[in-house]
């Protein structure tokens, strides 16, 4: 399994959470063996001029927080792109960390059907009008090259706005929307024919007192014997024992109960995070 993350431009540069990623990219209970971050980088955030968004002059300059290796790439060149990716790829599988490919593009029209970008952005539209789209840049290309003939080509993109057209003639049709269509396998049963969830009830999830006073046992005593534990940890053991003899629970020993009682039925459960790690919790 590989992951890919697609970002824009912008986004990469300007999102918190990309540069909070990034550094939990290798930590051991985390990392995913290396994502590949493919940018499309269309050179404009909405109708924000690069260096009013960013102080670096690159987008994906956050990536060299971790050494990343940075691809950029002229997106017009469809070779290229794919050479790159196949590197990319290769990178991730071999040193499994985390790799970026900057797809350096354009937006033909504006960010979205209302945005006029000639307002903003008239002397980059001017430039853009001008750019022969990469499909009609490679064609001729293949064309040229004799790789392919006109008709084949002409074949291709009949063939693909047929599939588009039969989509958007199947979307109008069907005016019901299944939830159940829409969820993955872990889901059987749970909706009704209709799609509508079935009634909620769970089955009883209780066990034993003696089980839960073993617990608490456990969960008040030192494992080792002779062992020297700080004055603060044994008033807690302490308090928890007295809890489980009085028939008591506090937040704490219920949630390490309830943790108990998985673990005793041998599934496995793992803590993350050293506020959990140190038991404040």
């Amino acid at each position: 399994v590989m992951s890919i993350l697609l970002h824009g431009d912008a986004a990469f540069a300007g999102q918190g959470v990309v540069y909070e990623t990034f550094h939990l990219s290798d930590l051991p209970s985390y990392t995913t063996n290396g994502t590949i971050h493919v940018v499309v980088n269309n050179q404009i955030g909405f109708t924000t001029d690069p260096r009013m968004a960013r102080s670096s002059p690159y987008p994906t300059d956050v990536a060299r927080v971790v050494n990343a290796p940075i691809f950029h790439v002229n997106a017009d060149d469809p070779e290229a792109v794919m050479y790159v990716c196949s590197v990319a790829a290769e990178w991730r599988n071999t040193f499994n960390k985390d790799v970026v490919v900057d797809l350096v593009c354009y937006r033909r029209r504006g960010h979205n059907e209302m945005d006029e970008p000639m307002f903003t952005q008239p002397l980059m539209y001017k430039q853009i009008h001008k750019q022969v789209p990469v499909l009609k840049k490679y064609a001729d290309k293949l064309i040229a090259d004799g790789t392919v003939t006109l008709q084949e080509f002409e074949e291709e993109i009949a063939k693909y706005d047929r599939i588009c057209e039969e989509a958007y003639t199947r979307s109008k049709d069907n005016k019901i929307l299944h939830i159940k269509h829409w969820l993955d396998s872990p889901w059987p049963g749970f909706f009704n024919a209709d799609g509508e969830p079935k009634s909620m009830s769970c089955p009883p999830t209780g066990i034993s007192e003696e089980l839960l006073t073993h617990i608490g046992n456990v969960a008040s005593s030192v494992p080792v014997k002779d062992f020297k534990i700080h004055s603060g940890l044994s008033r807690i053991l302490k308090a928890r024992s007295e809890m489980t003899e009085n028939r008591l629970v506090d937040w704490a020993l219920a949630e390490y109960m309830a943790f108990g009682s998985v673990l005793k039925e041998g599934i496995h459960v793992r803590l993350s995070g050293q506020d959990v790690e140190r038991g404040t919790f």
